[in-house]
């Protein structure tokens, strides 16, 4: 792991900022949902469950989910085959390796980067609240592809709307109510600051 200055002024305060973020239920949450989900692969998976202990802080995340390797179980559960090959590493890069596989994987699920983390988020605690923020998208997506344990909200789903040409045609000379009325205005009359005197 990178030795980080902990930083002054911004740096702090931005630091300060993500720490703050940092919700214990939603986290306490989306870890027991991790957890479900793995007990509901069974095997293997089951038994990496009992890895997921008590989370209190951000730390406790950074520490169950570092080497990426529940993170990829929990994906090939939800969607089987979505990593091909991974494996519990004690390297720095390879553990790293493995969480980019993680999120090229959801990413392939249809997940926006902008509702993931990145890398460095989860392996350094640079925002454990963003890495939170991505197990709830991937608890979203997998309500439509997965049939075992929810977490967060459904999906909105797209409502696309199709108009005619002479639909859009007849919406081009309408002034809408907010935009109020021209009818009447003119700037005639108008003076700002000081006239102009032309003396012959």
């Amino acid at each position: 792991m990178a030795c980080r200055p902990k930083g002054y002024g911004m740096t702090a305060e931005l630091a300060n900022k993500r720490a703050a973020k940092f919700d214990p239920d939603l986290t306490k949450e989306a870890m027991e949902w991790i957890g479900e989900v793995l007990r509901d692969g069974g095997g293997e998976h089951a038994e990496l469950a009992s890895q997921i202990g008590v989370i209190e802080n951000a730390k406790d995340v950074q520490n169950t989910l570092k080497d990426g390797v529940i993170l990829c179980h929990l994906i090939n559960i939800i969607q089987p085959g979505s990593v091909k090959k991974f494996q519990a590493s004690k390297l720095a890069f390879k553990q790293m390796e493995t969480i980019g596989q993680f999120l090229t994987a959801c990413e392939g699920l249809g997940i926006s980067k902008i509702d993931l983390f990145q890398t460095v988020d989860l392996f350094e605690a640079q925002n454990i609240p963003q890495v939170i923020n991505g197990i709830f998208a991937l608890g979203r997506k997998a309500r439509k592809i997965y049939d075992g344990p929810t977490l967060g909200p459904e999906e909105a789903t797209e409502n696309r709307r199709e108009f005619t040409e002479q639909q859009l045609r007849a919406g081009e000379g309408v002034i809408g109510l907010q935009a109020g009325s021209n009818k009447g205005a003119s700037q005639a009359g108008q003076n700002f600051g000081k006239t102009r005197a032309i003396i012959d």
